[in-house]
């Protein structure tokens, strides 16, 4: 049953991730934006930290959304000789349309695919897969 699972939940986030292919914005900037959106701003080394990438990787990344306007960047309020990037308005637009997508395509096939009993049943599922994650 993992195996089923961690199968099944990876070709769904693939289908996922591709449902927004038309945003200009590679997979680990979203990821960037969605942790600053949730998390706050945060340092290029704790981005990269938390993204499992070099701080060289995270610094050509944050350069990129800074470029489109998408994060800004601070002094750091603890630590003058860092900086700390933050998203920026156009960045909360550009992950909302992204998120958007994913969301549209998942409605949009749970309705065209399941009946009423199967919703119930993947609602129900949804609900202790969350029950696992969050342990």
């Amino acid at each position: 049953m993992a195996n089923q699972l961690a199968s099944v939940v990876g070709r769904l986030l693939r289908r996922l991730r591709s449902s927004s292919s038309q945003s200009p914005l590679t997979p680990t900037q979203r990821s960037v934006l969605a942790r600053l959106d949730d998390g706050g701003a945060a340092t290029t080394a704790d981005l990269a930290r938390a993204e499992f990438v070099r701080p060289q990787s995270m610094r050509l990344t944050l350069g990129a959304l800074e470029g489109q306007g998408l994060v800004e960047r601070a002094p750091d309020p603890a630590d003058g000789r860092k900086s700390v990037m933050s998203i920026t308005d156009a960045g909360r637009t550009a992950l909302a349309e992204v998120r958007a997508a994913k969301r549209n395509w998942l409605a949009e096939a749970v309705a065209a695919e399941l009946d009423g009993h199967e919703r119930r049943t993947v609602a129900e599922a949804a609900a202790l897969i969350e029950r696992l994650v969050g342990s």
